[in-house]
């Protein structure tokens, strides 16, 4: 029997990671098709192909390693348009003097062949098409996110952030907060969810918390300092919420964005957390660690019926999806965020950088994620196995 709940967890994870990349590169596809950028190949994971198919004139595979996927664009080989570049140029400077007759004479060579159609190319494309195609992954992602966090938010109960109890002893009752009362912000940060207060809690570093609250329609502000918990290894500040509130109609929208927001804040402020280096390297965790991540959930919720399954699996997609399109907008080589900054460079230079240096900083991107996927792949196997 426990065999075959590790075979359903890995198939939960291949079905989560699976929509979530097909969502970010259905945007690059989309929109470069809309802008009539010729789209080769279209690919889920790395490495060997297992199946393939070509319809018209791009080719469909599923590769052997889920670790992500991507869209190959005509004319997106930097060397290859350095080349016909070169070309152009030996053409027009050619002389007739004997040291140049030999490459004169490949030119005239060259010229009798058809030239090579670039209509569809995505580096003759215009700028804003090229903008819009690579931003439209990250998108996607977003987009996607959106739809889960409503499916989930019409499936679960919300706890809005209301103390239904204080523990004893703890900052929130030093602070003079009392049970009823109900968290508005904390560091000038908006709570709207009781997941708010255990986020914030999450990404607490050190230093006063300024909070405002209501009581009785009334607004107060109090300073507290959360308290780390060693047998929780976490910070807590002490409020507890088990109620649960019911919404209709318009607020299945307003909640759902509480959610999406929820997410991007979880999202953006791990990743400022892991730059100022307040993040232990068994919370970094690759495609093995997602993965046990996903068993763990099916492990422990399978008992409490298949809803209850779905709803984790979706809270889990949800995070990934939102992870994947803010980590792609990051300016850094070899992500989407990494081709944009480069257009961006373009619209203020008024001409583009040249395509090969461009492309030597995104292999140096390349290089240096494979390096990371390693690292963190063996920090997984010893997070997972030794710890």
């Amino acid at each position: 029997m426990e065999i075959w709940s590790k075979v359903i967890s890995v198939l939960l994870f291949l079905l989560i990671f699976c929509i979530i990349v097909v969502s970010h590169e259905f945007g690059h596809f989309l929109i470069a098709k809309a802008n009539g950028i010729k789209v080769l190949e279209f690919y889920i994971g790395f490495g060997p192909k297992l199946i393939h198919w070509k319809k018209n004139e791009t080719t469909y595979s599923i590769r052997l390693l889920p670790l992500g996927g991507a869209c190959v664009f005509e004319g997106m080989d930097a060397a290859s348009m350095e080349e016909r570049t070169e070309k152009k140029s030996l053409k027009e400077n050619a002389d007739y003097d004997n040291s140049k007759a030999e490459a004169r004479a490949a030119v005239v060579e060259e010229e009798d062949k058809p030239e090579k159609d670039d209509s569809g190319s995505f580096l003759k494309a215009s700028v804003w098409s090229r903008f819009a195609t690579i931003i439209a992954g990250p998108l996607f992602n977003l987009i996607l996110g959106f739809i889960i966090a409503f499916i989930m938010v019409c499936n679960i109960a919300i706890r809005d952030p209301i103390a239904t109890e204080i523990l004893d002893n703890s900052a929130a009752q030093a602070a003079g907060i009392e049970a009823g009362d109900r968290m508005i912000s904390m560091n000038g940060q908006k709570i709207y969810l009781y997941e708010d207060i255990i986020l914030f809690n999450a990404l607490y570093v050190s230093g006063d918390v300024d909070v405002v609250y209501e009581r009785n329609g009334e607004r107060y502000t109090t300073t507290l300092v959360p308290q780390y918990d060693e047998t929780e290894q976490r910070y807590i500040i002490g409020i507890v919420n088990s109620t649960f509130k019911e919404i209709h109609g318009l607020e299945y929208l307003k909640y759902t964005w509480y959610e999406m927001r929820y997410n991007l804040k979880m999202t953006y402020g791990s990743l400022w957390k892991l730059i100022r280096g307040k993040v232990k390297t068994t919370e970094i965790a690759g495609p093995v660690g997602m993965a046990n991540a996903v068993n763990e959930t099916y492990e422990s919720t399978k008992e409490y019926g298949a809803a209850t399954v779905f709803v984790n699996m979706l809270n889990i997609a949800l995070m990934l999806t939102v992870n994947l399109g803010i980590l792609n907008l990051l300016p850094i080589p070899a992500l989407d965020g990494g081709r944009l900054l480069f257009i961006i460079l373009e619209m203020l230079r008024g001409k583009p950088i040249p395509p090969d240096k461009e492309a030597i900083v995104h292999f140096v991107g390349v290089i240096f994620f494979l390096i990371l996927i390693v690292l963190v792949f063996f920090n997984d196997i010893r997070n997972v196995f030794f710890l």
